[in-house]
């Protein structure tokens, strides 16, 4: 499926992160970076010139202060921890990917019977978890991060269970117009940004069933 790029967009060959097709079209440009559009699956990605290096990256996740005893912050993943328990069985094993500095939801799972991994490439990087299979797997405020969301997503889908659950959070793309002026796309570690469009070609290739609760969490449920 190729997704329409609007009048007049302009072609480049800047490979996509996601399905690596040499399509894609300026979306944005601001004072910081450029943001491109894939023709193909919709992601818009930031080129690897805009990166961070992993220290600077590093240093900016260091400076989240959010812990299970933060009841603002379990709010928050409340969003996902939802719908999640009521789509996985009692006593599911799951994998927490990008845990982050203080791992919360995994603390909450458990609380609620689970058993959970956790894996963080700077916190937790027991890269031991992708030798296992999972009945969930949850990647909440991480895919906008990754560099390569097409080998990470791909991985993890391999390591769940038929019927398990991927759930994804992130804060997804509406329009160019909405993306101009959209807070989300500042942060320099945000560098992938996803939309329904996005969600609807990875369904495809995984031939996943798709359900979105709100406007950033998407339950991404393997076949049976």
């Amino acid at each position: 499926m190729v997704f329409s790029l609007g009048a007049g967009s302009r072609l480049t060959t800047e490979s996509c992160p996601l399905c690596f097709l040499g399509q894609s079209v300026l979306f944005h440009r601001d004072t910081r970076r450029e943001y491109l559009r894939c023709a193909q699956c919709a992601l818009v990605f930031v080129p690897p010139r805009y990166y961070l290096s992993r220290a600077e990256e590093k240093s900016y996740y260091d400076l989240h202060q959010n812990t299970p005893q933060d009841l603002g912050y379990r709010h928050f993943l409340a969003r996902m921890f939802n719908p999640l328990q009521q789509a996985i069985q009692p006593n599911s094993v799951g994998l927490d990917f990008g845990s982050g500095p203080g791992p919360t939801l995994s603390v909450m799972l458990q609380a609620a019977g689970h058993r959970v991994d956790i894996y963080d490439p700077f916190y937790a990087p027991d890269e031991l978890v992708f030798k296992c299979c999972y009945d969930f797997i949850t990647a909440t405020e991480v895919v906008e991060h990754l560099q390569l969301p097409g080998g990470e997503l791909n991985r993890l889908w391999q390591l769940l269970k038929p019927g398990g659950v991927l759930g994804i959070m992130t804060k997804m793309v509406i329009d160019r117009a909405a993306f101009e002026r959209w807070h989300y796309k500042n942060d320099p570690t945000h560098i992938a940004f996803f939309s329904r469009e996005t969600f609807f070609w990875l369904s495809e290739q995984w031939q996943a069933e798709l359900v979105y609760y709100g406007t950033d969490v998407v339950l991404c449920i393997k076949d049976g």
